[in-house]
């Protein structure tokens, strides 16, 4: 994209400096249809008069047509060169615009991880090229509903990470989701008509750190045991 943008500029310089000679054309060509219209109209006088003679008189007509020839052309040089720079000029802020999607931002600080592509790749719109894993990490447990019913947000929660062992960090609960897991899915379950059987639903808690865990190596998708104190 940057050498589209490189060369769609420099084929504007170009233009821009055939115009300049265009336009020192047509200034010379005016200059010399205005010396063959004063000859013209001279030797029309002289040969009215007789003074001239017919010869002259047919030369400095064919020099005033030519003169014409020549400053019709230059003009339209010049109008032609103008309107290749308007295009130019146009093609040069697309390329802009378009060399300005190329730069991505993330939505946040954080880790790579899942990347498709390397440098030099073309890519596709809409093209997913890496995730990002957040610097800052939650926990969403997701909860019988019988265990929630005194839970709320700002309760201490111990939380026990299969790879630390005993070890228990400290947190506390931070929301609870309006709805169970399962209503939540791509496809959510339908009770048949008349089922009488009853399922227990789980509902999703995020559940915060309340310690410093950046020298430990907590990944998205660890297991997770988690402890609210709801008393």
């Amino acid at each position: 994209m940057k050498a589209k943008l490189k060369q769609s500029k420099a084929k504007l310089e170009e233009a821009h400096a055939a115009l300049i000679s265009a336009e020192n054309q047509v200034e010379r060509t005016f200059s010399d249809l205005d010396f063959a219209k004063n000859d013209f109209e001279r030797f029309t006088k002289m040969e009215e008069k007789g003074i001239a003679s017919k010869q002259d008189y047919e030369a400095s007509k064919n020099k005033l047509t030519a003169a014409q020839s020549n400053s019709n052309s230059a003009q339209a040089k010049f109008n032609e060169v103008q309107a290749s720079i308007k295009k130019l000029e146009a093609e040069v802020e697309q390329d802009e615009l378009n060399l300005s999607y190329t730069k991505i931002y993330a939505a946040e600080d954080g880790l790579i991880t899942n990347r498709t592509v390397e440098q030099g790749n073309y890519v596709q719109t809409a093209q997913p090229l890496f995730a990002i894993v957040p610097e800052k990490m939650w926990i969403v447990a997701n909860f019988k509903e019988t265990q929630i019913a005194n839970m709320k947000k700002g309760q201490p929660v111990k939380i026990k990470i299969d790879t630390y062992g005993s070890k228990k960090f400290k947190g506390e609960v931070d929301s609870i989701q309006r709805s169970t897991g399962s209503k939540q899915s791509l496809f959510p379950p339908e009770n048949a008509v008349g089922s009488y059987v009853k399922i227990v639903q789980r509902v999703p808690v995020k559940i915060v750190f309340k310690e410093d865990i950046s020298k430990y190596n907590i990944v998205p998708g660890m297991s997770v045991v988690p402890e609210v104190k709801v008393k």
